[in-house]
């Protein structure tokens, strides 16, 4: 079982003056590899931001590996079968691939993005439904410890979590997509939001994506998060610190929390 972050999980550092725990940020870039111009200035964001890299692209393995050098965390950003269809790659998890055929492409988007610490969904509103598949990623998520699982959280009828928690692999949930619409007022409201969800919950993950005005706009905001109160983590840090204490993470987690008590000598 992949418990490592579950395991080493210590109390969440106070707020000023011994006062409640500052909230906590997490930050991932998705989308990268396809450009590099974008792609570099995604890793080059002066914050501990997380970048997701689509396997296969032009530039994911450079940016990679600059990421790496960096101390930029790494994610394999993880093409799966949505409801529109739309292409996926040769690197696509789709629902008609058996056992076997699905587990050597996963296999293979792995070791297309090197230094990866966790695996986000690229689209997957099809595939993050559907029980079996999302077993058969954590089972392999789970042999290779430990790597942790973001959904993304394309539907809300996805069942990425529950199958994490039956495989004792690490996994949060994505809160907040903060540039799905191009405009600097909407990213700006749901800058806002996002903030607001880790006041009011303790911590909060949000998704945004390498292009120029969200790029323009996180390297002009990101250094006033700690002025602001807030505390800015990789995933891997984000899950480590907050697993299980705070009520609006709980109900996705109660069964790895269980699983780590009961692995304890």
């Amino acid at each position: 079982m992949a418990l490592f972050f579950l395991l080493l999980a210590g109390p969440a550092p106070a707020g000023p003056a011994g006062g409640a725990p500052a909230p906590v940020l997490a930050l991932i870039i998705d989308d990268l590899g396809h450009r590099w111009a974008e792609g570099r200035r995604a890793v080059l964001l002066p914050a501990p931001v997380s970048v997701s890299i689509l396997p296969g692209t032009p530039h994911g393995v450079k940016l990679a590996r600059l990421a790496h050098a960096r101390g930029k965390e790494v994610l394999l950003h993880l093409p799966m079968e949505s409801e529109t269809g739309r292409p996926l790659g040769p690197a696509g998890l789709t629902a008609g691939l058996d056992r076997a055929a699905f587990r050597a492409r996963l296999r293979r988007a792995l070791a297309a993005v090197p230094h990866a610490a966790g695996v986000n969904n690229h689209m997957g509103s099809r595939l993050t439904r559907q029980p079996r598949p999302m077993a058969w990623v954590m089972e392999m998520l789970a042999e290779r410890p430990p790597l942790f699982f973001v959904d993304s959280r394309t539907t809300p009828a996805s069942v990425a979590l529950r199958a994490a928690a039956r495989h004792g692999v690490p996994a949060l949930r994505r809160h907040v997509f903060l540039d799905h619409v191009q405009d600097p007022e909407a990213i700006a409201l749901q800058w806002e939001r996002w903030l607001a969800r880790a006041r009011a919950g303790g911590a909060a993950l949000a998704i945004a994506h390498p292009r120029p005005l969200t790029l323009d706009i996180l390297e002009a905001r990101l250094a006033g998060l700690k002025r602001r109160g807030f505390r800015l983590l990789t995933v891997a840090r984000l899950i480590e610190e907050r697993h299980g204490r705070n009520p609006t993470w709980q109900a996705s987690w109660s069964p790895l929390r269980k699983a780590a008590k009961n692995s304890r000598p």
